[in-house]
């Protein structure tokens, strides 16, 4: 595993690596839920795992006397119903709650096959209805009680071959839809995350993911979700070799300038963050295909240096964290199940976050 602890003493960082002198809080430490969905099909080998399966073996993590505080939720069937009623949706609310978790982020079904639509196609009054939806059932949960922090996260659900037919005019029909749904979030007081992720045109590289956030023009109301995973692969060229910061064979110091450059250029619209480990290889199924390979935290050929790749994201440049990302969030998307019912697998993941939580 990839190691890179000198970085300060090759980059002269002006970022402030020791702790500062006002406390500092521990941000709260969620669990991503649709790990038990994303690539699982009913009847399969890898068959979905029920929410309420995911939230026990959440509960059940525990290290050094501390566990996770709260979930991160996909909007979508079988895990929950888009159109849920609010007396359905308050029963979520409590049961959640009197677990002692809270929720956070939630993911709206913006996809295809989710009943949403392209971002850039005709379909995408489905796709705007879908974070129309995700909105009402978000404020709802905040209402309740139970959701006081966390984002809307998005994607442009279009995939980058259908962008690359027509970049240009692509991207400001993305833009476009975008802008209507910060219009909608903005009425729900809620903030939509976009999530950099390879395999969604318009958004698969950081430099066409930063042209879009600049194109939709709404940093209060429309931002970036950064995972740590698909971020690895922006780097590496992945669907954008064009845009590659890092070449095969890359050394410590080429990796950490590589990195700051891209933090340097999409940090300051961070709103959500995944926590996650990646070993430099693609992997997906369906619609997520050719996307990052999330790893287990101590996967052996894992590429990151989870704590302090995080840094770079949660800190601004005084070493101070940043009060636009309100929680972090573990995404072990694909992991296999046999992977995802171990509880082992939880704690060792809880131990990290609990390190990258008191980052400051």
């Amino acid at each position: 595993m990839a190691h890179f602890k000198d970085y300060n003493s090759i980059l002269n960082r002006t970022i402030c690596v020791e702790s500062s002198a006002m406390s500092v809080t521990p941000w709260k430490k969620h669990n991503a839920m649709w790990p038990g969905l994303v690539g699982k099909e009913e009847g399969s080998s890898q068959p979905p795992i029920s929410l309420e399966r995911m939230i026990e073996l959440t509960l059940n993590s525990e290290v050094s006397g501390e566990k996770y505080d709260g979930i991160d939720l996909f909007l979508f069937d079988p895990h929950l119903n888009i159109k849920a009623s609010k007396d359905e949706i308050k029963l979520l609310a409590d049961a959640v709650a009197e677990k002692g978790l809270a929720i956070g982020t939630v993911v709206a079904p913006v996809w295809k096959d989710t009943g949403g639509g392209s971002a850039a196609g005709v379909d995408s009054g489905k796709f705007i209805e879908a974070v129309r939806s995700a909105c009402e059932y978000a404020s709802v949960l905040r209402e309740h009680g139970v959701r006081s922090y966390g984002k809307i996260r998005i994607d442009s659900a279009t995939s980058v071959q259908e962008w690359m037919a027509n970049p240009v005019e692509n991207t400001l029909k993305i833009a476009e839809t975008f802008k209507e749904c910060g219009r909608i979030a903005a009425g729900y007081g809620e903030v939509l995350a976009a999530e950099g992720e390879i395999c969604w045109g318009g958004m698969h590289s950081w430099k066409d993911m930063l042209n879009l956030l600049e194109e939709v023009g709404m940093p209060e109301t429309v931002g970036f979700q950064a995972d740590l995973a698909h971020t690895y692969l922006y780097m590496l060229g992945h669907n954008a070799p064009e845009h590659a910061l890092l070449e095969k064979n890359y050394s410590q110091e080429e990796f950490w300038s590589a990195y700051k450059v891209m933090t340097d250029a999409l940090r300051p619209w961070t709103v959500d963050f995944h926590v996650a480990q990646n070993d430099g290889t693609v992997h997906g199924s369906g619609s997520h295909d050719k996307t990052g390979r999330h790893c287990k935290a101590d996967d052996p050929m894992g590429k990151l240096d989870i704590v302090e790749c995080s840094r770079y994201w949660l800190l601004d440049e005084q070493g101070n964290q940043r009060p636009e990302i309100s929680h972090l969030c573990w995404d072990g998307c694909m992991f296999a199940n046999e992977d995802l019912e171990n509880q082992e697998t939880w704690n060792t993941i809880l131990g990290k976050m609990i390190e990258v939580s008191k980052l400051g």
